[in-house]
């Protein structure tokens, strides 16, 4: 982890204000401290981004599956009345 607060907070809407806090808070300790801590809260930092991507794509996912089902829907609904139609001119004496 770099040294200034800015590498974390520049994207925080991936990061949570409590790690942004953390990050920043982990700066002002002494630097033999912060090179211990540094690595772990990197390792948090980057899963919870992982995580927020993760979570994007699910939701991605989720959101085009719901709409390939109403597509199908349409889609069945619609041969179903064909299929009525075509039987009820089969049905129909000449």
């Amino acid at each position: 982890m770099k040294n200034t607060p800015e590498t974390t907070i520049a994207t925080p809407e991936q990061i949570p204000a409590d790690l942004q806090k953390l990050a920043v808070a982990l700066n002002s300790i002494p630097p033999e401290y912060s090179a211990q801590l540094a690595p772990l809260v990197d390792a948090v930092i980057e899963s919870t981004k992982r995580r927020r991507r993760i979570l994007t794509l699910v939701q991605d996912a989720l959101s085009q599956l719901r709409l390939d089902m109403k597509y199908l829907m349409f889609d069945l609904e619609a041969t179903r009345r064909e299929r009525d139609d075509y039987r009820l001119k089969l049905d129909e004496p000449e």
